[in-house]
């Protein structure tokens, strides 16, 4: 279902395609209409159902899933850097 501005409205209201998909396991979602033409760049905006709740995760959980994850692992690692760094203005 295409919903849009025929030529003779306003020439500023923007083009939508309103579909519904199924989420593939690895929360990715596939979307295939001949109306999307090839190689344009899109927004996408998904409207979760309300029965669904997204999971609530710590802020260790968080910087954990983050690329790269955390930089030291202990609090005596970054005390460890922060002396090193200290000393290294000394010089």
């Amino acid at each position: 279902m295409l919903f849009g501005a025929e030529s003779t409205w306003e020439t500023n209201m923007q083009n939508a395609l309103c579909l519904k998909t199924t989420v593939l396991p690895g929360g990715k979602i596939e979307i295939a209409d001949a109306e999307l033409p090839s190689g344009a760049s899109v927004d996408v905006v998904v409207v979760l159902p309300k029965s669904a709740r997204l999971p609530r995760r710590s802020a260790v959980e968080i910087l954990e899933s983050a690329p790269g994850h955390r930089i030291f692992k202990t609090a005596e690692e970054v005390d460890a850097y922060i002396r090193k760094e200290r000393e290294s203005w000394d010089r």
